[in-house]
């Protein structure tokens, strides 16, 4: 990863909440993320956890809007925002399409054009932001966490069980389980990876879990979803994704909440247990 430019710094807890931005490389655009450094890190590399937004997010999204900050710096976390998606490439309806799919990132490198020479969000993340965050900010890469919300639950589980190993502890909130199944998914891998069904299974955690051959996860994922959501019944699916689980014997804590939404009231809400999730993990 190029150099680093600092955007904005702020103390918090403690700690620092940053935000940068950099030359990609690999999305031949410029690029945003946050990082939230807690006390301890100024002693040396700590545990972190990459968390991926959803829909019409940003990398200040999460930082502002889930007050996490409070609970990583008493657990000695750092927090890294990546931005969800390329900006700026100037592609007809690019501007117009963030809410229904082709736009937004969805955390996989497109193979149709016109997308696909800087939608390529996994390479991005997995071969260019990720290490070089290991190797410009005090982060310990052998003790990563991976979580989202959304779009990026979406990301984050089909992630964690593409690239087995590069991430230590895995949850979500209100993931979108089985894009091969929703609207949203549908319009989002037709437009990115063309009208050939047979390779979309690839970015479909449902579906990558029911291959496994034996757990990924051992020490559990974790997944909060609320009944209230106007989404769940048409787009997340998440008993889809849990029946996968049983299936291969993965253990999976599926919590439904009663009265909860799809915004970031609920992600507040529950956003501690996720945190204490991954330290437990992280910190063996």
């Amino acid at each position: 990863m190029d150099e680093l430019e600092l955007i904005s710094e702020h103390r918090c807890f403690g700690g620092v909440q940053r935000f940068y931005r950099h030359a990609s490389r690999v999305v031949g655009l410029p690029m945003r993320f946050g990082v939230y450094l807690p006390p301890q890190a100024a002693s040396g590399p700590v545990p972190w956890l990459v968390y991926l937004a959803g829909l019409t997010c940003t990398e200040e999204t999460f930082a502002i809007k889930a007050g996490a900050q409070r609970v990583a710096a008493q657990l000695g976390l750092a927090l890294l925002t990546p931005d969800t998606s390329p900006r700026g490439a100037d592609l007809p309806g690019e501007a117009d399409a963030w809410d229904f799919g082709v736009g937004a990132g969805f955390y996989l490198d497109a193979t149709r054009e016109p997308w696909q020479r800087h939608w390529r969000m996994e390479s991005y993340l997995l071969d260019e932001l990720l290490p070089g965050a290991v190797a410009q900010l005090p982060l310990d890469g052998d003790r990563c966490g991976l979580f989202g919300h959304s779009m990026g639950g979406h990301g984050a589980l089909t992630l964690a069980l593409r690239h087995p190993g590069r991430f230590r502890s895995l949850s979500a909130f209100a993931p979108i389980c089985a894009p091969t199944r929703c609207p949203w998914g549908e319009k989002a891998f037709a437009g990115y990876l063309g009208e050939d069904r047979n390779g979309w299974a690839a970015h479909d955690a449902t579906e990558l879990m029911s291959r496994q051959a034996q757990p990924p996860y051992p020490d559990g994922i974790l997944v909060d979803q609320g009944l209230a959501d106007r989404f769940l019944e048409e787009q997340l699916h998440p008993h889809l994704f849990e029946a996968a689980c049983a299936a291969v014997g993965q253990p999976l804590t599926l919590r439904r909440h009663e009265g909860y939404d799809h915004g970031y009231y609920f992600v507040a809400s529950f956003v501690e247990d996720h945190l204490a999730h991954h330290a437990a993990i992280l910190r063996r």
